[in-house]
C-alpha cells in the first residue's frame, strides 16, 4: 500500500509540473492522457497487483484516456 501511495504522488507530481510548463492551456487529450493514466495504475495495482499491474494499467489507462481526449477535442471543433 505504500508503493502504491508513492507511485501515485510521483504521477500527480510529473502531471502538475507537466502541465504547469504549458504555455496555453492543456487540451482534452493531454488531460485525458494524465487522468487515464493515473486512474489506470491505481486498477492495475488493484486489479493485478505489483509494479508490472500498475505500469501496464497506466499505459492503457492512459491510451485510453489520450483517445477520449481526442474524441471530445474533436467535437468540440465540430470536426
Amino acid at each position: 500500500m505504500k508503493h502504491l501511495r508513492i507511485i501515485i504522488s510521483a504521477m500527480a507530481c510529473a502531471a502538475t509540473l507537466g502541465m504547469a510548463g504549458c504555455s496555453s492551456p492543456p487540451t482534452n487529450a493531454q488531460i485525458g492522457t494524465g487522468v487515464g493514466a493515473v486512474a489506470g495504475g491505481v486498477v492495475g495495482d488493484a486489479v493485478f497487483g505489483g509494479t508490472l499491474g500498475t505500469i501496464g494499467g497506466a499505459a492503457a489507462g492512459a491510451l485510453i484516456g489520450n483517445e477520449v481526449g481526442k474524441n471530445s477535442d474533436r467535437n468540440r471543433r465540430g470536426y
